[in-house]
């Protein structure tokens, strides 16, 4: 575009850049927009439609567009509710009275040793001319970590579960995600240095092997049902049991709590490390073998090499593939919604064991037609997970060359 005026370089400018623009506008600001307005509404079953004498729904809700028509006789319209933030009263109950903070505090505090090892670490790390081992340091955090929990911590997300849905669910799904990730993402590394081994015979073969569970998440509603006959009362895992176990009495493991949580993490890990275990293949290919000859000469052992080199230089890779991969587990829904529908129920009113944010916000949608409440919830999550994002860019240092 050399040479063009300032007003043809503008029209030529908006020519190719308006398709995107209109995209965003269309699928990502506006439905925004509408959930937000939503949010602080009384809409509902009992009121679906919006009074169209009201400009504001003139503008933002599609029922009063001229292509479209609400449906006479449907019930009272929708309004703001007063007070405009009542949704969001409702959806987060006790969680900031000074009982609900506190308690947060004291989850918050499971976490506080390992954070103070992780800066330990790094500043030695920085501080000494050649590496040294924390690994004293770390189990120290850990034990620490395990005792706050044990004390404190258990109570504290008992309390909390039981102060309303919002935390209920959003706190099972952060369990989901902490739980989830960290095994996903061993089994991927484990099995991608045991592929990458020079004395395998087959790679090939066990390289498309270890993928057909990546491939099968495609389908994931149909294979998850398979993995719920394996712990029906009647399924293969009591089945097998009773062969070895002449005494066993048969369980229904989707029935018990903790049994159901630890399924659902089991099948997704196993849906999900093909995932880590290629990003894991490629970045070591990109490894020159110069460097683990010079170790080798030098008498690093494998677990040095590894922890020295392997890892510190695949972690660029890597950091983006544990971001995006929380992220699909935060808003996870086909499995367990095909194996435990969110259940078991703990009670009448109550989010399941199993009911995590996307499960939780599918019922107040298509269930109970909860829209206001359900919308206020999406919000919640949305800036939550905005949040998230913005501070795993930073993390990943993924806009370092944009912004350099």
């Amino acid at each position: 575009m050399v040479g063009l005026s300032g007003r043809r370089k503008t029209l030529y400018v908006l020519a190719f850049t308006l398709p995107t623009i209109l995209g965003l506008l269309i699928f990502n600001i506006y439905p925004n927009i509408l959930n937000t307005y939503t949010s602080i509404t009384n809409r509902n079953k009992f009121r679906p439609y919006p009074d169209c004498t009201i400009t504001l729904n003139k503008i933002l809700v599609p029922y009063c567009w001229p292509m479209f028509t609400v449906p006479q006789g449907t019930g009272r319209p929708f309004v703001i509710v007063e007070p405009i933030y009542a949704n969001y009263q409702t959806i987060m109950k006790g969680l900031f009275t000074p009982t609900g903070i506190l308690n947060l505090l004291l989850l918050a505090a499971c976490f506080v040793p390992l954070i103070l090892a992780y800066q330990i670490d790094k500043r030695l790390q920085k501080q000494m001319e050649r590496k040294v081992s924390t690994g004293v340091i770390w189990l120290i955090a850990l034990v620490a970590s395990l005792l706050i929990l044990i004390l404190w911590g258990v109570q504290a997300w008992n309390t909390l579960i039981e102060s309303g849905d919002f935390v209920a669910v959003v706190l099972k799904t952060i369990a989901f995600v902490i739980l989830r990730v960290p095994f996903t993402f061993a089994l991927g590394l484990l099995l991608a240095l045991i592929v990458s081994s020079p004395g395998l015979p087959g790679k090939g073969f066990w390289r498309v092997a270890l993928f057909i569970p990546w491939a099968a998440s495609s389908v994931a509603i149909l294979t998850s049902l398979v993995w719920q006959f394996f712990f029906r009362e009647q399924g293969t895992i009591n089945q097998v049991l009773a062969v070895l176990i002449p005494s066993y009495e048969p369980i229904v493991w989707l029935n018990n709590p903790v049994y159901a949580f630890g399924i659902i993490i089991l099948v997704d890990v196993w849906y999900s490390y093909p995932f880590f275990m290629i990003a894991i293949l490629g970045a070591m290919s990109s490894i020159s073998n110069d460097v683990y000859e010079a170790a080798d000469i030098d008498g690093a052992t494998y677990w040095k090499q590894l922890t020295n080199i392997t890892l510190p230089l695949i972690r660029p890779a890597i950091l983006p593939a544990l971001v995006l991969t929380s992220i699909t587990a935060f808003q996870m829904f086909g499995t367990v919604w095909a194996m435990t529908q969110g259940g078991p129920t703990a009670g009448a009113g109550k989010p399941g064991a199993t009911e995590l944010v996307m499960i939780y916000a599918y019922k107040q949608i298509f269930q109970q037609q909860n829209f206001g409440t359900a919308t206020a919830f999406a919000t919640v999550i949305f800036i939550f997970l905005f949040a998230a994002t913005l501070y795993s860019l930073r993390l990943t240092q993924l806009t370092k060359g944009a912004n350099a």
